[in-house]
């Protein structure tokens, strides 16, 4: 499948995900707006039929439109008359249950002789229970002289219980919409490993070719009879060979290096050396293409002297890789406080801001063009890292894009 068909299938399964969501929402959102209606029509209903009870009750006549609704929890009920509190709690109970209203309330009686509400109760048509209520903050009006409130102060629960087949249903929805998406994510992260685990594959072949090449053609060279008359052409050969094998075999205990170092399992055989000697001996196969300044005044330090030499090869390997047609790159070492510095510098095309963090990252290769090209397994940088996180050193990188970057590792000495 092509990146082009992963990306399309990814955006429509995101456009899917996001339209199932929102009509859950949207459905759930008039479930609650239904149950708001029909609510507020059965109270209505409700203190209508306690309002005929009492105008009968009290031999008043009944106002035209007796009950008024405040706010979404308050009711307001005209009685054209005093209100005996047992009398409405019984008619309002008794109404409530009739009208499928099981839900606590809150009653209070205004006395338009004190222009306050003279009683508030707490009720409940699921039980018995009375609790008197503060009043103080119930909205009045001037419109009657009796009249009483009945307010709902816990209609969102009331609501959310009655909407429980809805709300876990949604719930369902989203898990199962949930586990779609990173089904998904793993699908695709799958996808992206096999690519990454491909182009490691093909890259460390073409890497692998070129010394085992080398070593076949030195071979054949040495093979020959007139090779034993010309010593000196024997030695170039043996040579070559032998430094091709070097190179094998560090490519090859890089990757197993990186493989223990994710295990935690990077053992290191450090000893005291000097830096300059092994930068000195991992510059020589470059010739005049790099420049090493020497300012320290002490460049011994207690390292591998293996994973050293691999490390400074791969930081020189990386600047001549993406450096223009004529390198220009600097090896530098000085001391600062308690620390030995080598600099790694080149004037190549640099490296982007959103990249700098993740060149680090084992694989990652830096879409550069045609730059992206470039040799090498992907892993050079994060060899680089590993290493200098194994021996508790500091590395920082400083770049410019177009300008070229520089690699700096702070190496702690002892102090005589």
């Amino acid at each position: 499948m092509s990146r082009r068909t992963i990306q399309s299938l990814t955006v429509f399964s995101a456009l899917l995900i996001i339209g199932v969501v929102i009509t859950q929402i949207y459905w759930v959102k008039q479930a609650l707006d239904l149950r708001h209606r029909e609510f507020n029509q059965n109270a209505h209903v409700a203190l209508q039929d306690v309002a005929t009870k009492l105008a009968k009750v009290n031999g008043v006549m009944q106002s035209v439109n007796p009950v008024e609704q405040l706010s979404p929890q308050y009711f307001l009920v005209n009685t054209n008359a005093t209100t005996q509190p047992d009398l409405l709690e019984n008619f309002i109970k008794d109404s409530f249950q009739k009208n499928n209203l099981i839900t606590d309330f809150e009653v209070g009686i205004y006395d338009c002789t004190t222009n306050r509400m003279r009683y508030g109760m707490s009720l409940s048509t699921k039980n018995n229970d009375k609790i008197p209520t503060p009043t103080s903050n119930w909205i009045k009006t001037d419109k009657y002289p009796y009249y009483f409130g009945v307010r709902f102060p816990e209609q969102d629960t009331y609501f959310a219980g009655t909407i429980n087949g809805a709300i876990w249903s949604s719930i369902l929805v989203l898990v199962a919409v949930s586990f779609f998406a990173y089904a998904l994510f793993v699908i695709l992260r799958q996808k992206q490993l096999s690519e990454v685990q491909r182009d490691f594959v093909n890259n460390m072949t073409h890497e692998l070719q070129t010394p085992i090449s080398t070593i076949r053609i030195a071979a054949d060279v040495l093979n020959s009879d007139n090779i034993v008359n010309q010593p000196k052409r024997h030695k170039r050969y043996v040579q070559i060979v032998q430094d091709e094998i070097l190179r094998l075999q560090g490519q090859v205990e890089m990757v197993l290096s990186m493989a223990k170092a994710e295990r935690n399992a990077l053992t290191l055989q450090k000893e005291v050396m000097r830096a300059e000697d092994i930068i000195e001996s991992v510059l020589l196969p470059f010739e005049n293409k790099l420049t090493f300044l020497n300012h320290a005044e002490n460049t011994l330090i207690d390292a591998d002297p293996f994973h050293f030499r691999c490390m400074i090869n791969n930081l020189i390997d990386n600047a001549l890789k993406y450096s223009n047609e004529t390198p220009d790159v600097r090896i530098e070492t000085y001391n600062k406080g308690k620390c030995l510095v080598i600099a790694v510098q080149d004037h190549g095309i640099g490296i982007a801001p959103e990249y700098r963090k993740k060149i680090f990252n084992q694989f990652f290769r830096i879409p550069y063009g045609d730059v992206h090209n470039a040799k090498g397994f992907g892993i050079g940088l994060s060899y680089v890292k590993q290493i200098v996180r194994a021996h508790h050193w500091k590395l920082d990188l400083e770049s410019e894009l177009g300008k070229g970057s520089t690699f700096k590792i702070s190496i702690p000495q002892k102090q005589g």
